[in-house]
């Protein structure tokens, strides 16, 4: 009798982003309007045009306003200050990159933290470093992560490689994760939250390896990093359970030989890198994750826009009980 072949499940974005918008859904049905998306369009890199449509497309089919402005590069930060102040404008995205360089980061910093659904201000990349996930003491407000990492986050929720028997916050323990890429803006946050979820994750970059962990025996609240000097993709991969690989390069591809047996794999680069023999090997793959990204976009807009109207219901009630003692 031949062998059998191992069967991969190949897992289409779309599919999980289905699940993610029935939860929007939900939560825009009592909003008393359609809540406001503005896109600064500065760009000129193609990827971030398609980027802006899917945004649109995705946004408008789903119960939200979006509106595309096209500005001027030298013109964009008098935009993005004239929206921050705007009441109509409930979210900003930017789409990047524009000047290519620390500008762009200062770009992400002056974008009104209430209306920042990409989760680039300082404050929620500080929570996200930091654990701290939540934006008030009374932890009834969560904070805004970036939407590339948290996308790679609910689909790891979808397969269930996040243990739901566990507590919150360290549902990931016992697992080791991958990932290649060590961007600012998707690699190394991935690599944190994965960490501080509970993973042991190996941070590869094209110069070197990191560690992220939370500590062995009694867990820490939040990840550290340690240098692995000499290690490579060849230590890493055979140890995980998680592969997630973000490389730009149209030519990158990991090494299967050096995968896991079983190993879910999972693909955020606009390239695929991995070989279409990978599905002889893994036993999920998931070739993208465009869709959900979007989708994650917009739950975050939702929760910016709940977020601002418990805010008022709070300072609602507070006003009576001051005018009170104001006239005693």
């Amino acid at each position: 009798m031949a062998d059998e072949k191992p069967h991969c499940k190949v897992i289409l974005s779309n599919k999980i982003a289905d699940t993610l918008l029935s939860e929007i859904h939900s939560g825009l049905a009592p909003l008393p309007r359609k809540p406001l998306l503005v896109g600064f369009l500065s760009s000129t890199d193609p990827a971030a045009r398609v980027y802006a449509e899917w945004t649109s497309k995705t946004a408008t089919a789903n119960g939200f306003a979006f509106q595309l402005r096209t500005v001027d590069r030298e013109e964009l930060e008098d935009a993005l200050l004239t929206a921050n102040t705007d009441d109509a404008v409930d979210g900003i995205i930017v789409y990047y990159p524009i000047f290519g360089n620390r500008q762009d980061q200062y770009l992400q910093q002056i974008v009104a933290v209430d209306k920042d659904v990409e989760g680039l201000s300082h404050q929620y990349i500080f929570n996200m470093y930091q654990n701290v996930r939540f934006l008030d003491p009374a932890m009834t407000k969560k904070s805004i992560l970036p939407c590339t990492p948290l996308a790679v986050i609910k689909i790891l929720e979808y397969l269930r490689i996040y243990n739901t028997i566990l507590p919150y916050g360290n549902r990931l323990h016992g697992r080791t994760v991958t990932v290649i890429n060590r961007s600012e803006v998707v690699g190394r946050p991935l690599a944190a939250l994965l960490a501080n979820d509970g993973a042991c994750v190996y941070s590869v970059d094209i110069e070197d390896v990191q560690q992220f962990t939370r500590g062995e025996g009694l867990r820490k609240r939040r990840h550290e990093v340690v240098e692995k000097p000499g290690w490579t993709l060849e230590n890493c991969l055979p140890i995980s359970d998680v592969v997630i690989s973000g490389v730009p390069g149209d030519k990158y591809k990991v090494p299967l030989n050096l995968l896991r047996e079983g190993a879910v794999c999972i693909n955020f680069s606009s390239e695929r890198n991995f070989a279409p023999e990978v599905k002889e090997k893994a036993s999920i793959y998931v070739p993208a994750i465009g869709k959900v990204t979007i989708v994650v976009l917009l739950r975050n807009l939702l929760r910016i826009v709940q977020n601002k109207i418990d805010a008022k219901a709070e300072a609602d009630k507070s006003t009576p009980s001051e005018a009170a003692q104001t006239a005693a």
